[in-house]
């Protein structure tokens, strides 16, 4: 396989929290136009470091994906019509950007995304190092290795598990679990035809993109009637998460963990609660840990200024869990109750080690 910066091992003493500055698209008021926070993702941080549970240096800093690292699954085709500004408006949602210059195009709208994607392949290997791995940006769950749509100009997910696959030794199956409100049709029609790749898909089935040919790659598929509240939903997803695991043994799970479930969001049509959200992610971390599974975490859709909030209260929430496992920084073991959790999570893993 080709050289990549990538899979370069981030410091020791690093949480397996994958993020950079450049991940925020911010330009001229432009990114208001869409009902995407672009910001979401620094705020998520901003939140994790006030509550102390990460510093700056204490975080793997994501690297941009080169086109060398695209072509693993994007053909050399779809790579080009990006250099099309009138592409990207179409992809992400974005009209005005129709009509500027392409080479700010790409500074200001593509870099972050190819950066955040850069993030999602580097947090795959973390994941299988450390037993778990959050890349605070990524899920371009729309974007297939020719087709971009739905604001996923990248496709990720193929992306780091193709990596994964290629480069790591011992890892030849993986399960997606991807529950955005969406359905995730970019990674269904790259893996439709590849037994070694288990999806599990719970949307709302009434809303974008309602691709029924890419429907046929999903093993579980949990379809959504407009305004599910957490009850039924956290069920459906116990059941269903429980079930895709005991059916199909990967070596790691992809866990796409869009927060446009939430409960007014404009594009996704759920009632779920904010403590609703928090307690799906441990549904699925719990899943993944009493298995021994790796388990990549990926932040996706979520359209409300309020999101980057509930998904910071949610990882703290896996942590005061003991459910963010194994190798913790050394740097941090001032923190309460530290040593405690990396006692329990050191028995959990030893069954990986």
């Amino acid at each position: 396989p080709h050289r990549t910066e990538l899979y370069e091992d981030p410091p020791l003493g690093c949480w397996p929290i994958v993020y950079s500055p450049d991940y925020n698209i911010t330009f001229m008021g432009l990114e208001k136009l869409h009902p995407f926070d672009a910001g979401k993702w620094g705020k998520i941080i901003n939140f994790l470091k006030e509550e102390k549970l990460i510093a700056d240096d204490l975080i793997v800093q994501a690297r941009e994906a080169t086109d060398e690292d695209l072509l693993v699954v994007h053909t050399r085709r779809y790579l080009n019509k990006l250099k099309w500004s009138f592409v990207v408006a179409t992809i992400t949602e974005i009209p005005p950007v129709a009509f500027l210059p392409n080479f700010i195009v790409q500074r200001k709208v593509l870099k972050p995304l190819r950066t955040q994607t850069g993030g999602t392949i580097m947090a795959g290997k973390l994941a299988v190092d450390r037993g778990w791995a959050i890349n605070v940006g990524g899920g371009f769950h729309h974007c297939s290795s020719d087709k971009g749509g739905g604001f996923c100009a990248y496709a990720d997910i193929t992306l780091a598990i193709k990596f994964l696959f290629e480069r790591v030794q011992g890892v030849s199956r993986a399960t997606i679990i991807d529950l955005d409100a969406h359905q995730g049709n970019g990674h269904e029609r790259d893996f439709m035809d590849d037994p070694r790749v288990y999806i599990m898909d719970a949307y709302n089935r009434y809303i974008y993109p309602g691709d029924g040919f890419a429907k046929r790659a999903i093993k579980r598929k949990v379809e959504l009637e407009w305004g599910t509240e957490d009850t039924e939903y956290l069920q459906k997803v116990q059941t269903h998460v429980e079930g895709a695991l005991n059916e199909f043994k990967p070596d790691i799970i992809i866990y796409n963990a869009g927060t446009d479930i939430l409960d007014g969001d404009p594009l996704g049509g759920l009632a779920i609660s904010p403590q609703g959200i928090v307690k799906r992610d441990e549904v699925v971390f719990r899943a993944a840990r009493s298995r021994g599974l790796p388990v990549l975490m990926v932040t996706s859709g979520g359209y409300q200024k309020r999101t980057a909030r509930i998904i910071a209260d949610s990882i703290l929430n896996l942590h005061s869990l003991g459910l963010l496992g194994r190798q913790q920084p050394a740097c941090a073991l001032g923190s309460p109750s530290l040593d405690q959790m990396v006692r329990d999570s050191a028995k959990d893993f030893s069954n990986l080690s």
